[in-house]
Order: C-alpha cells, then structure tokens, then sequence
C-alpha cells in the first residue's frame, strides 16, 4: 500500500474535510454522501471529559481532529503509518490549539503497540478499506477498546452498488485501497471483538459504525 508515502489523494481529501460547502457538494457527487455524518462522527470526540483516552487510526491530516476542543483535557494518541500524515496532524493540531492534548506515534494497525483494553475510544474514520488486511485491523482496535468504550468508523464498502465498483477497482489499481469488506463483515468482525450494539449507517459509497464494548 501507498500510504506510507503522501499521495495526493490524501490532500484532496483534508481539503474537502476542511472546505464544507465544497467539500459537501464534492462527496455529494464523488461517493453520493453526506459529509455531515463525518462531522458528526469526529464531533462526538468534544463530548468526552477530561481524562478520556483516545485512540485515532489511521489520523490521516488529523480529520478527526475537529472534534477536540481547546483544554478539554484528552489524552489523544494520533497514530499512522506515514510521517508525513503524522506532520500533518501534529500542524492541524497546532492551528487548532489542541497540541498539548495529541501525541503522534507511527504504528501499524495491524499491530498496534498498546495494552489490551488501553483507550476509552477508538475512532477510525475513512480509513479501514486501505488496510491490507482489515479483519486484523479490526480485530486490533478491538483489542484495544477498554470494556465500555466506543468504537466509531467509517469506510467506503464493497456492498454499495455497481456504481462505485469502478472507483473500488481504480483505487485498489492505485494502491490506495485494500480489500475491504461488506457492512455484514464489519459487523460480525466488531462482534467477534467484543463490541455490540453495533448501528451501521449507509450514506452511498461509505458505511458509518458505532458500537460499544461489552463488559469482560
């Protein structure tokens, strides 16, 4: 995969992130969804309290990001594979007045350095179908969701229609993109991890999960 470098796609997309009346209409008619879910999604990290520990993966330019606000008090680990998307993030997190709350670690999220049961969440947005092996991907943030915590995630799935078969092939031909997975794989993998009360939202290309751990 390519995403140990900086491709281009990657500024495409913090762009759009960043832009919301462009970057809305731009998901609009790119992957036919609502951007708004995104937001949505990295949002719920402001209503953490102090102390809360949080594990963003991959963090990408640091996208979910937008969520923390300045002296919320996280402990908020933003891990990747690629330097240059660590130094971004690190960037974003200056802008934003929230670098004292975000520690960057390069990390393969099929191996992730960190204890069983070590954050309170675990946030994986737009980024589980460039995994080389999801289900491993999977099973790791799982490991590392305590009991109760909350995973949420987002991925461009490959139950979604013909339509965007051709963006799935270009991307996987880019290698930009692994095998992905089906919304009932991702829901049975986050089961097999202990994390129930799983909602699976479709917005067009992308599906949204959240789901909370179960206690030991």
């Amino acid at each position: 995969m390519r995403w140990d470098a900086d491709p281009l796609w990657a500024s495409v997309y913090d762009w759009t992130v960043e832009h919301p009346i462009a970057g809305g209409m731009a998901w609009r008619v790119g992957v036919h969804s609502d951007l708004g879910l995104l937001y949505r999604a990295a949002g719920e990290t402001g209503l953490l309290e102090a102390g809360s520990r949080v594990l963003d993966v991959p963090c990408g330019g640091g996208v979910a990001l937008r969520g923390v606000w300045p002296g919320q008090g996280l402990d908020y680990v933003a891990t990747d594979i690629s330097p240059a998307m660590l130094e971004r993030t690190r960037a974003l997190a200056e802008r934003h007045g929230v670098a004292d709350q975000v520690t960057t670690t390069i990390a393969d999220v099929g191996d992730l350095p960190f204890d069983d049961g070590s954050f309170d969440r675990v946030v994986t947005l737009t980024g589980l179908h460039c995994f080389p092996d999801p289900a491993r991907a999977v099973a790791e943030l799982t490991r590392v969701l305590r009991p109760g915590g909350v995973l949420l995630g987002s991925a461009l799935l490959n139950d979604t229609g013909l339509r965007f078969e051709p963006m799935r092939r270009a991307g996987r031909l880019a290698g930009l993109m692994g095998p992905g997975c089906t919304g009932p794989e991702l829901v049975t993998w986050l089961g097999d991890g202990g994390v129930d009360d799983v909602r699976l939202t479709r917005s067009g290309a992308l599906g949204y999960v959240r789901g909370t751990k179960r206690d030991a």
